[in-house]
């Protein structure tokens, strides 16, 4: 009985040894392409290779050039900490020095060790080094670095989204960053409010565009979005002021269109933070109407007022709101990009406005070097 029970505890004792390997193996990887853990195995695979491509580089010289320590010194800029790295230089530069010595003066033939050969792999050094110190100081490590950049656009896309709407009513969307990046100076923000029965939209505009505008616009798009529905109407555009002057930021203005639209009646409010009117096709006229709040930008001084303009959307009419790169272009007055943004939206008045966000940003501002943004709300007839 007594060996038995030896045997089983000594099976019970490898098990748990087996598993604690395990999960310490599992946990040591989720570290390092977090770019938490240690690279030590990295440097240790990389080492190896030199003395392989030094070898290589001997016995093979038409097949493996002196230039190959290259690779090694890519591969450890992209893995490896500056500390460590400058060790792998140092051992690139030992296998340069075997090679040669090895081979011979370069002038004995092409395949050795030329000044050229030194040049470039100093030079991808030097390039190497400071990838890896721009990453040590953004603590961002390139195995995390294109992921989070993935996850931040799709947090704007989701935040982004408007919310499904009753039965009668139509939303339309499309956001283009400038220069078809993938982060823009636009952003929407909007919630049901009121038991589902208010529709509130925040378009913003922030100052810059593409890239340069694209951190604070996710800033603003996240405290935005925790004040909508947070705080009546009429005092969300005097927090967000008050927001972006807490900020201090050089270029730290912004524009802004608040709609507060009621679902069941059709009546709305516009509040405008020195942003573009909006266009509000009557079905019974045909006509578009411009309709505008009035206040300053966001972020200019404390103390502001937001005066709001009413309106009301009957059935079969449309509301359009946009930003400034829709319409504005150098060399173009503001209402002729209006016009013309009109004129081609009066193209689905009668097929519907079901998919033409997208299409009226191509027809009217297509290759324009700016954010642009495009909503339209329609009351189905």
């Amino acid at each position: 009985m007594a060996q038995g029970v030896g045997v089983d505890s000594f099976k019970a004792r490898l098990r748990k040894a087996v598993h604690r390997a395990r999960i310490a193996l599992r946990k040591s990887a989720v570290d390092y392409f977090r770019g938490d853990g240690s690279d030590t195995l990295a440097l240790s695979g990389l080492l190896l290779t030199v003395p392989a491509l030094t070898w290589g580089t001997i016995e093979i010289p038409e097949w493996i050039s002196p230039a190959a320590l290259v690779l090694p010194i890519v591969a450890g800029a992209l893995l490896l900490r500056p500390a460590s790295l400058l060790g792998l230089y140092a051992a690139c530069a030992a296998g340069l020095i075997v090679e040669t010595f090895v081979l011979g003066p370069y002038t004995d033939g092409p395949a050795r060790v030329t000044p050229g050969t030194v040049l470039v792999v100093a030079a991808a050094g030097f390039f190497g080094l400071l990838i890896a110190q721009f990453r040590a100081r953004v603590g961002v490590p390139w195995r995390r670095g294109g992921t989070m950049l993935f996850d931040l656009r799709e947090r704007i896309r989701v935040q982004s989204a408007l919310p499904r709407l009753p039965k009668g009513w139509h939303r339309e969307m499309a956001l283009r960053p400038a220069g078809g990046q993938s982060f823009s100076g636009d952003f929407v923000v909007a919630a049901r409010t009121n038991g589902g029965r208010t529709l509130e939209i925040v378009l913003t505009d922030v100052s810059g565009k593409g890239m340069d505008a694209a951190s604070r616009a996710l800033l603003l798009s996240g405290a935005f979005g925790g004040l909508l529905g947070s705080l009546p109407p009429h005092s969300f555009l005097h927090a967000a002021n008050g927001y972006l002057l807490r900020q201090d930021w050089d270029e730290g203005f912004a524009t802004s269109i608040h709609l507060v639209l009621d679902l069941e009646s059709g009546d709305y409010e516009l509040l405008s933070a020195g942003h573009l009117p909006a266009l509000q096709l009557s079905a019974g006229t045909g006509r578009w109407e411009e309709m505008t709040g009035e206040g300053p930008l966001l972020g200019v001084y404390d103390g502001a007022q937001f005066d709001p303009v009413k309106g009301s959307l009957r059935p079969g009419d449309v509301l359009m709101l946009f930003t400034d790169g829709l319409v504005e272009s150098p060399g173009r007055d503001l209402s002729e990009g209006m016009d013309r943004l009109t004129g081609e939206a009066d193209r689905y008045v009668t097929a519907g406005f079901e998919g033409a966000a997208w299409h009226l940003i191509e027809a009217v501002a297509k290759d324009v070097n700016d954010d642009r943004a495009l909503l339209i709300l329609c009351r189905e007839p």
